[in-house]
Parts: C-alpha cells; sequence; structure tokens
C-alpha cells in the first residue's frame, strides 16, 4: 500500500480501494505455431519463428458491476496490430460472438516485440501463410475464453493496491546528437505498479497487473517466439497465489528495460522475476480478501500499543462506462517515395521494415486532416480503466494520477483500434526522436489524449 491510491486513512480505519461486481475469469493457451512469421526487428536476417521460449496466453476478465452491463478484458501476449484490418477482423468476430457492444470489450496487448507478425497482409512472405489461421485462432480463443468468464461470472471483490519496480527506464538516449532508442542514464521513468486482487469468498482467483514497460528484451537474435518478461512474471506470481495472473501494458512509449535487444531468454526471465516479486510484495501489504484494517484498541505494555485489525469492508460498488474519440491532428507526411530516398543508405532488412511500418499506418488509419483517436473508460468501483490503440507515452498515466490521487488508474496502451501510433511528448519531437519521426501525428497529440482522458474519468467519478 504504497501511495493514496492503494489506501486511504479515514479515522480509525485505512480504507482499500475495491470493486464489487460479478466476476469471471478464464484462459486459452495461444501460442504461435513453430514457424510463423515472427519478423519484427530490421536487423533479422530469419523470418520463421524455430521455437518457443514460454507459452502465450489469453486470459479474461469479465466484469458484471452494479449498472448490470457486462464488461470483458481480454489481456492478450501479442506483437501490435500493423492494419486497421485486422485489429477490427479480430475484435469484430470476437464481438460477434459473444453478442457484446463495443463499449463492452477491451482487448490489450501486452506489446511483446518478439511474437507472431499479426499482418494478415504478409500472408505472401515466408512463414505468413501460417498468420490468416493464427489471426481466426485468436478470435476463436477469445470467444471461448469470454464466455467462459461471462457465464462463470461470481460476486466477488477486486481489491487494489500499488507497487514499485525498477524494470522500467527511460529509453531517449542522445549520443553525439543523434537521438538513439535505448537506456538513457540520466532519464526518470514511472515505476508504478497497479494491481487488482480478485477474490470470490475470501479466495483468491486471479490478480491484475499494470505495469509500463516495453517487452523489448528479446529481439532479432533469439528465433524462439517469447512473451517477454510478462511469462516469468505470470509464473512467479501464478506460483505464490495459485491463480491466474493478467498482464495489461501500460503508458510505455518511452520506457523499456534497462538491458534489452538480445537473444538471451535469460535475461528477459530476469526481468520478469523483478516484476513478478514487485507485484507479490505489494500483495502481501494486503489485509485478506474483503477487510481492511481497523484501529481496534490499545494494549498497554512498556508503550501504549496501537493494535490495528482486519475487520469486514464493504463499498466500491459503482459501475459505468464510456466510449468517446478525441480528434488528434495530423502532422506533414512525407511520401511513401521521399521515405525510400530519406533511409536509401540504410541497411536494406531495416530499410524494407520502416516502409513496411509507414505503408500500413497509411492504410485505413488516415483519412483526412485529423485521425478519430478511440478511447474508452470503465469505472469498476473505487477504480476506473482507461484504454486506447495508441502508444502513448508515461505522461498519460502520471498526468491520470496527478489528477485523480485517490483513484486506482488501470492505463492501458495497445487496446482495441484503429491505430497503433505513439503519442510523444513535445520534448521528443524537439529532440528528433524515433517515436516523433515515426508517429504520422503531429506535436500536441499527447496533451489533447490526455485533456480528453481526463473529462472521461471526470464524468464517470461524477456519476
Amino acid at each position: 500500500m504504497n501511495d493514496t491510491a492503494a489506501a486511504t486513512h479515514l479515522g480509525d480505519r485505512i480504507r482499500i480501494p475495491r470493486t464489487r461486481a460479478r466476476l469471471g475469469v478464464a484462459r486459452r493457451d495461444i501460442t504461435p505455431p513453430v514457424g510463423i512469421r515472427a519478423k519484427n526487428w530490421g536487423p533479422a536476417d530469419w523470418e520463421r519463428s524455430e521455437g518457443v521460449h514460454r507459452p502465450f496466453e489469453l486470459t479474461a476478465l469479465a466484469v458484471v458491476g452494479s449498472d448490470e452491463r457486462p464488461r470483458l478484458l481480454l489481456a492478450v501476449d501479442g506483437t501490435w496490430w500493423r492494419r486497421v484490418a485486422d485489429e477490427q477482423g479480430v475484435r469484430g468476430v470476437i464481438l460477434d460472438g459473444l453478442g457484446l457492444e463495443p463499449d463492452q470489450l477491451m482487448l490489450s496487448l501486452s506489446h511483446t516485440h518478439a511474437g507472431a507478425v499479426l499482418c494478415a497482409a504478409d500472408a505472401h512472405l515466408p512463414g505468413g501463410e501460417l498468420i490468416p489461421g493464427y489471426l481466426d485462432a485468436l478470435s476463436a480463443a477469445g470467444i471461448a475464453a469470454g464466455r467462459e468468464a461471462l457465464d462463470g461470472a461470481r460476486p466477488g471483490l477486486i481489491e487494489w493496491t500499488s507497487g514499485r519496480c525498477t524494470l522500467a527506464a527511460e529509453r531517449e538516449l542522445d549520443l553525439d546528437g543523434r537521438a538513439l532508442v535505448g537506456y538513457n542514464p540520466q532519464g526518470v521513468a514511472d515505476d508504478t505498479v497497479t494491481i487488482g486482487r480478485l477474490s470470490i469468498d475470501g479466495s483468491v482467483v486471479a490478480t491484475l497487473v499494470n505495469y509500463a514497460c516495453h517487452p523489448t528484451t528479446v529481439a532479432w537474435q533469439s528465433r524462439e517466439v517469447s512473451p517477454d518478461y510478462v511469462g516469468a512474471m505470470r509464473e512467479v506470481v501464478e506460483a505464490a497465489t495459485a491463480a491466474p495472473c493478467l498482464f495489461v501494458q501500460g503508458a510505455s512509449g518511452e520506457l523499456a528495460p534497462r538491458e534489452q535487444y538480445t537473444g538471451d531468454v535469460r535475461v528477459a526471465d530476469r526481468h520478469g522475476r523483478s516484476l513478478g516479486h514487485a507485484v507479490l510484495a505489494a500483495l502481501d501489504a494486503l489485509p485478506l480478501p474483503g477487510e481492511e484494517l481497523t484501529l481496534d484498541g490499545v494494549v498497554e505494555s512498556g508503550a501504549p500499543l496501537a493494535i490495528w485489525a482486519g475487520t469486514p469492508a464493504d463499498g466500491g460498488e459503482a459501475g459505468g462506462g464510456l466510449s468517446a474519440p478525441v480528434a488528434l491532428p495530423l502532422r506533414d507526411l512525407p511520401t511513401m517515395d521521399e521515405l525510400a530516398e530519406e533511409w536509401k543508405d540504410i541497411d536494406p532488412r531495416s530499410r524494407e521494415e520502416r516502409l513496411g511500418r509507414a505503408r500500413n499506418l497509411r492504410d485505413g488509419y488516415i483519412d483526412g486532416p485529423t485521425v478519430p483517436h478511440p478511447v474508452w473508460a470503465w469505472r469498476l468501483g473505487d477504480a476506473v480503466v482507461v484504454g486506447h490503440p495508441g502508444e502513448a507515452y508515461s505522461r498519460l498515466q502520471t498526468t491520470l494520477r496527478a489528477r485523480f490521487p485517490g483513484t486506482p488508474l488501470v492505463v492501458m496502451n495497445l487496446t482495441n483500434g484503429p491505430g497503433f501510433v505513439y503519442l510523444p511528448t513535445r520534448e521528443a519531437y524537439e529532440r528528433g526522436a524515433y517515436q516523433a519521426w515515426q508517429t504520422p501525428l503531429a506535436p500536441g497529440a499527447l496533451e489533447l489524449l490526455e485533456e480528453h482522458a481526463v473529462a472521461l474519468v471526470a464524468d464517470l467519478l461524477a456519476r
């Protein structure tokens, strides 16, 4: 219980923020088949995966709050959507299969950079022939796990707390006047881990973990697909709690591990254990499920001893949801020919990777002088969940926490779509950071997203 969002002192008790609702959890294995296209890095001289480091998981959390409107969070080990059509296809099939409206589902990718390519347009490339079938399998897993979670939802609690983990570091390094993507020893990173402990009838049934750090440990040197640090983190937490652990990626546009870009999966496992132990430390600071610490009396000893004890607690019934886009401005974009000329002197493999990403960004996402960037917000009792499809810098989540200091906030990048673009700070544009020249969005887009998200959260909390 490290900050005001984790616990509030109210006279003679310490209130734990909570969500009281019907809860259901289910999981499906979504490990990509060996041989699938997994070329996510320009320097890679291979295209098909040759093995599996750790399993990939899709975990469903169903929440039915006081407004009786089911909401489903799908935490998915996955890379990123390269085209609008693929994201809309997978999410659309899941919505239809479960009979849900778009505001009832958030599908959140972990953003591992060592997973299968999620782009059906690459079906003609080596390993790409397996992509359409894998996307179908993702849809089927989402429907199956979602249905099981919704049908099995029972009255329960999510109790919210937070911890600290030093895995994430700022990855904006200036070297001899060049803006690099790598650990900056002078930078400051958001180290907050937001955690939800789910319980039914006093027994823990799941743990929700929200942390902002790019899963870029495992890179082009490894030919195995890997969930990166998320896999080992889950293993640590699940071994201690005997319950599934869901991971959702935070606002990590400029955050990544210090040690990264390696083919040694043991490094990713070390990273995952560090996050897992931070989660367990925060969980162990909580009282038993359903309880709060209450000042129970004074015992006279060598000193007068204040006795705090766990007592049953209630609250956290409020529910609601909002979904609304914000119009974000576009910068002046170079043509594909201009980009090809600009990048003509770099390694051919890396150049083709950059050009491919630029083409995909223009396919179905850009239509007019602004982009309608969607944002979803759910109120779950005392907590609020905010999801959007871009890669916002961590300022998005720190701004929201500062604006609503007593509210546990789960802030998720890479959630639903369309949109798979960076939202950097103005400073990142000024220094010529990769995230700034890669995105089609103009300076100021992050600030507009922040204002919009603040308004949605304020609206939900006022109800």
